[in-house]
């Protein structure tokens, strides 16, 4: 057998976690990935996976064999690249996982580089989960926090604020809280990536404050928590690119504003690469570029 396809067979093995998320992945059956993985095995004479019928990993040798393949991939990677001019020119297909309220950031920077590098095509999916980049194929997500694979490389595009608010259906009904503790009394809705468990602020004096909340709803859905402030519901700490309009309109009402939720960063995210395609560099400058120009709209209460 090709002893390339065999070492790309075994290295799409390890990073997807298994024969079939493999042979997904490389548009083969099965079969012909685990045979690929038996000729390697068999051409060296050791066993580089251990295989249960639930998961495969890898031994000892394969481990530093699986090491040294990734890098000889991307020392392959990048010279076909060299040779194929694609640093100087972005071509071929990205594919990029974005937060779903980042649309209305994201997609003029996608029309922009759709029209500027016409050999290049963006396959651009939304959703609230953490997507496995490497094993769903995409070169880039867009987060509104860092994620917890500290394999990923992770570059700031812009920082933001929540804002901690309620409307006044909701002062009405439960009072309006006068204190940070007040709030671990009140029904605080929460989204399911804040990155801490309690919610946390600086004080005028820039001290840190925290207070564990609870409340009746946990989303993944910066959309869902407006929605549900808007009808009185709860409280909630809201991006706030996403609820200015509404505070603008009174609509929703700040709350403690002696006390300011923590900054927090707006990420691209992308697997280590020794060396970036030009497709990803490219369009990451661009969102950076883009970034520092909607500063003020991305963090309106910095």
């Amino acid at each position: 057998m090709d002893r390339f396809t065999s070492l790309t067979a075994f290295v799409r093995v390890v990073e997807n976690g298994g024969f079939s998320a493999a042979a997904r992945r490389l548009n083969m059956s099965t079969t012909m990935v685990s045979n690929h993985v038996q000729a390697l095995e068999d051409r060296l004479g050791v066993r580089l996976l251990n295989r249960t019928t639930r998961k495969v990993s890898l031994t000892e040798i394969g481990q530093a064999y699986y090491d040294r393949s990734t890098q000889i991939l991307a020392d392959l990677e990048q010279a076909d690249d060299i040779a194929g001019a694609l640093q100087s020119t972005p071509r071929g297909t990205l594919r990029i996982h974005i937060a779903t309220h980042m649309v209305p950031f994201v997609a003029p920077v996608v029309a922009e580089f759709l029209s500027t590098y016409p050999e290049v095509k963006v396959d651009l999916r939304m959703g609230e989960a953490n997507v496995d980049l490497i094993a769903e194929g995409f070169d880039l997500a867009l987060r509104m926090t860092s994620p917890p694979d500290s394999s990923l490389i992770v570059r700031s595009l812009a920082t933001w604020r929540h804002v901690l608010c309620c409307s006044h259906a909701y002062i009405e009904a439960r009072g309006r809280v006068q204190q940070l503790e007040e709030l671990a009394d009140h029904n605080c809705v929460r989204h399911l990536n804040y990155p801490f468990e309690e919610w946390r602020f600086l004080d005028r004096k820039g001290n840190p404050a925290s207070v564990r909340v609870s409340g009746t709803l946990v989303t993944n859905s910066g959309e869902a928590l407006r929605t549900v402030a808007l009808q009185g519901a709860g409280i909630c700490l809201a991006a706030g690119f996403l609820v200015h309009d509404d505070l603008e309109a009174g609509r929703l009402v700040r709350l403690l504003p002696e006390y300011r939720p923590i900054e927090l960063s707006m990420n691209a995210v992308y697997p280590h690469r020794h060396h970036l395609s030009a497709k990803v560099r490219t369009f990451i400058d661009m969102l950076v570029h883009h970034s520092a120009e909607q500063q003020k709209l991305i963090n309106p209460y910095a």
